[in-house]
């Protein structure tokens, strides 16, 4: 299989080593047997984001958003226009399948890029703060800005209201949920907004509830499906809410316990630290929620409430990025270097009782903040299941940042190495090349 072909692998602020976990050479399940190194960034490379079937953006510290082929490989258009790394990158869709590019940047400037020409259609200089996140509400055809304020602008990058100034850290995290609301979140909050949009095109940006029961900052939020949508904390807590209503619909904390040797009672390990805990990630497909907790992977089922599978150590370093590729098979990518693909598996008759350690406390409904009862045994668990590795791709030489998927036509990762890596299926290539091969012979009357 594909080797550290780009330079030496160095874990990127490793947590504490874990047994090595290899799969080896032989990965019959691994389709990714070529790559393609696309250069052109001169510093990290941190976003990755889907224009059409065929185009993807990629941005990062550089300040640069290029605009790449994932078929051919080719970079097709390069966007200078900031002067600081990019923040956050987003698409606009107008209409007729045209779609534009909204980056900003630390510059605090927001730019409206046109892919197809590389021209920058609108700007906004001397915002008071950095944007941290964007959000398009195509419905509206507004979008969102969030960082220091939350801004609402329309597609000609006009403002359309704001609110002031929110905490220290800011909003780092926007999702839409129904009847034109929005979450952010906001330090250990999450603020629901909603958008009223009035007869003479004017928009208000009112607060109408706010979600206390994270004890630490807000990493991730995502929506789930239509009734609801998850956030993920930087102490390991993961918390389900309902989207009409608000309300705390389960509440899971990861504690890191495990039994001690030589006693049937369970016992805290000393204090972890706080990336061995820290939801970096979440994904989901409607029913499973993957979860990126320091250098481990966990899935959780919204409609059993129930964590169905999880690895402790999936990667070497903490782990960046995920995705749900179905209901059995996942990826994910690490501070390590590595992309891995993984498969839930039922766990083996003679398995030992996860000595690694799980999820501690289990309680459904509002959080009382307060500590839960004593961590259930992963033996007490029913239907437990694990996450075997059914490949490795093994090309970066820095931290991969994360990954985008275009099924049959590869996978593109980013990372600190300022490449990019576009991962094709040997097999699909193969034929692709042999009926290209077939045609030319055919036009030249070899046949």
């Amino acid at each position: 299989m594909l080797r550290w072909i780009l330079g030496g692998r160095e874990a990127q602020n490793s947590v504490e080593k874990s047994p090595v976990l290899c799969i080896g050479e032989e990965q019959p399940k691994n389709c990714f047997t070529e790559l393609q190194v696309l250069k052109g960034h001169f510093d990290i490379v941190r976003f990755l984001v889907q224009i059409d079937d065929f185009r993807f953006a990629s941005a990062g510290d550089d300040g640069l958003v290029l605009v790449w082929n994932v078929e051919t490989g080719e970079r097709l258009q390069e966007l200078r226009g900031h002067s600081q790394q990019i923040t956050a990158i987003s698409t606009f869709s107008c209409g007729d399948g045209f779609t534009l590019l909204i980056t900003a940047s630390s510059d605090r400037s927001l730019s409206l890029w046109d892919p197809d020409t590389g021209n920058r259609v609108q700007t906004i200089s001397d915002l008071q703060s950095s944007v941290k996140c964007l959000l398009v509400l195509e419905r509206l055809s507004v979008w969102l800005s969030g960082g220091q304020e939350l801004c609402v602008w329309d597609k000609d990058f006009q403002l359309l209201c704001h609110r002031q100034k929110h905490s220290d850290t800011g909003v780092a995290a926007l999702v839409e949920l129904p009847k034109n609301c929005v979450a952010a979140a906001v330090d250990k909050e999450i603020v629901i907004y909603r958008l009223t949009v009035s007869s003479d095109s004017s928009v208000l940006l009112d607060e109408i509830s706010r979600c206390s029961d994270h004890h630490d900052q807000i990493r991730a939020l995502i929506n789930v499906n239509d009734g609801m949508f998850a956030s993920g904390s930087h102490s390991g807590e993961l918390i389900l809410w309902d989207s009409a209503n608000f309300w705390n619909v389960a509440y899971e904390h990861i504690l890191w316990e495990e039994s001690h040797p030589s006693s049937q009672t369970e016992i805290r390990l000393a204090t972890p630290k706080p990336s061995e805990m820290s939801i970096q990630h979440l994904t989901s497909n409607g029913r499973l929620i993957l979860a990126a907790v320091g250098s481990g992977l966990y899935v959780y089922d919204v409609v059993s409430k129930a964590v169905v599978a999880y690895r402790k150590a999936a990667h070497d370093s903490n782990v960046l990025h995920t995705m749900l590729l179905s209901d059995g098979e996942l990826m994910s990518c690490s501070e390590d270097g590595s992309v891995r693909m993984w498969e839930i598996q039922d766990l083996p008759l003679a398995a030992e009782p996860a000595s690694a350690g799980f999820f501690g406390m289990w309680t459904f409904g509002r959080s009382s903040k307060q500590p839960g009862p004593q961590s259930k045994k992963v033996l007490e668990i029913p239907n437990l299941r694990t996450l075997e590795l059914t490949g490795d791709l093994i090309g970066h030489s820095g931290a991969v940042q994360m990954f985008l998927s275009f099924r049959e036509k590869g996978l593109v990762t980013c990372s600190t190495d300022h490449l990019l890596i576009l991962w094709k299926d040997g097999e699909r290539q193969s034929r692709l090349r042999s009926q290209a091969l077939f045609q030319k012979l055919e036009e030249n009357g070899g046949l």
